[in-house]
């Protein structure tokens, strides 16, 4: 069997599976989340070796960014549950005395989800503990990028689930095609803006709903007020965590022409604090993934003024986190998200200056604003659209399952993260019960009909 048919086969299961009616219930879904929660817990050491292997992730680094954030996910949404899943009755209008609206939370069927790399385990599992909770079934496509994860999300899954009901399919772009040529019920992606628009085009054959997790340039505003030996440490932990290869990492910094000397100098101190005076040689310091990304970071290293870091390690693929001083807006560093240990640093003298630069560019995932000023938080937040973002921190606006985390425009569409992920994977059916005890007849064409209607609904 070729791999179009074995993918049409799964597809046609889980189908079957889904018409039975198991998935609906709640119960079911919980039995199914628990028991998924074991099994990580089971296999907890393989999941760090795995991130180890294909992103020489720490396991501090691993457990925070990976782990912990599934585990937290899988709790509050096990605790939650089954309020989340209740019919909701909402209020009816005057036109509607007597009857009841009500909204049922329904599974869409078969949803698919296709992961990235660079935080291969997390952005996999994450979305699939949504989908179950709604009463989905499940294929997961992993990133061929991350081979040892990618294996082991297959092991895992092949261990929890029957593949009528969860299955895990490897491959490179090719087994992707197949994918989003079979009759899903929903699609869920995280990975590029590029990528993203191929998958929103097949997707619109089959009129099939879709969350689009993206990406792009997320700027970081460092005002003259801001507290800049705390802001540097929180930048340089969201910009240089998993060598920068983060979906909402700062990309770049737009930093006060009064504060930028001393804020590169604390920035310069908290690289040093977190991976030693060589952090090639810092055996918690990650790698990128691949050969074709080290080779287009390399490319911008010359792009402005080193301040910082720059040297390279070929072999291991490795780069340092570099600062680069006296970047312009037309260096190549700033035409494409970066994705990697490189920091540009643009500076401003007036904030609605700073402010324009941004929204002359496509809307990012997320935005970083560090300062002080109340006023200036609330011009900030104003006047730019974007995904999500911290007002003096970065990244843990992600890390929270009340928050809904997604982007807007060209950084993606919908928004999962807790009660937000039960919703993204449910359709919100509308019923309204009528009652039978009485009726009323204006609504029926008659004489006076009109004459009351217009009194009822009159603006």
């Amino acid at each position: 069997m070729n791999v179009n048919d074995s993918i049409a086969a799964i597809v046609s299961e889980q189908e079957r599976f889904f018409h039975k009616g198991i998935t609906r219930e709640v119960g079911f879904r919980l039995q199914q989340l628990r028991k998924l929660r074991q099994v990580i817990i089971a296999r907890e050491s393989d999941i760090i070796r795995a991130l180890r292997k294909d992103l020489n992730k720490g396991e501090q680094e691993a457990y925070t960014t990976e782990i912990g954030i599934v585990y937290k996910e899988l709790s509050f949404i096990i605790k939650n549950l089954k309020g989340w899943a209740k019919p909701r009755r909402v209020k009816t209008a005057l036109t509607h005395v007597g009857s009841r609206g009500m909204i049922y939370p329904e599974p869409y069927g078969k949803a698919l989800i296709i992961a990235p790399w660079n935080y291969p385990w997390q952005l996999a599992i994450s979305p699939l503990i949504g989908a179950l909770a709604a009463g989905n079934t499940a294929i997961v496509k992993p990133s061929e990028l991350t081979p040892a994860v990618s294996g082991l999300i297959t092991s895992i899954i092949q261990e929890t689930f029957p593949p009528e009901y969860v299955a895990s399919v490897e491959g490179g772009p090719d087994v992707s095609t197949s994918l989003l040529e079979q009759p899903m019920d929903y699609i869920f992606f995280t990975g590029s803006t590029h990528v993203g628009r191929i998958v929103m085009e097949a997707a619109a054959k089959r009129l099939t709903p879709v969350t689009l997790e993206l990406g792009g340039k997320s700027p970081c505003i460092v005002h003259e007020d801001a507290p800049l030996e705390l802001a540097a440490q929180r930048v340089a932990f969201g910009k240089f965590t998993n060598a920068g290869q983060t979906c909402v990492a700062p990309d770049y910094l737009l930093v006060h022409s009064r504060v930028k000397e001393k804020f590169i100098s604390h920035l310069k101190g908290s690289i040093t604090s977190f991976y030693g005076q060589d952090p090639l040689t810092n055996i918690d310091y990650g790698r990128i993934v691949s050969k074709k990304h080290y080779d287009r970071l390399s490319s911008f290293l010359d792009n402005g003024n080193q301040r910082h870091g720059g040297r390279t390690d070929k072999d291991q693929l490795r780069i340092e986190p570099t600062i680069l001083d006296d970047i312009t807006w037309d260096m190549p560093v700033m035409e494409e998200e970066i994705f990697g240990p490189l920091c540009p640093i643009l500076t401003y003298d007036d904030l609605n200056d700073a402010i324009r630069a941004i929204n002359d560019r496509p809307k990012p995932l997320a935005l970083y604003l560090f300062t002080d000023n109340e006023d200036v938080q609330d011009h900030v937040l104003s006047s730019i659209s974007f995904g999500g973002g911290c007002v003096n921190d970065t990244l843990m606006h992600l890390a929270t399952p009340y928050l809904p985390f997604g982007g807007v425009g060209e950084s993606g569409m919908g928004a999962y993260h807790g009660e937000y992920s039960f919703h993204t994977f449910s359709h919100s059916k509308s019923v309204l019960k009528q009652t039978n005890r009485f009726d009323f007849k204006f609504r029926y064409p008659s004489k006076n009909g009109l004459a009351i209607l217009k009194k009822l609904l009159k603006p």
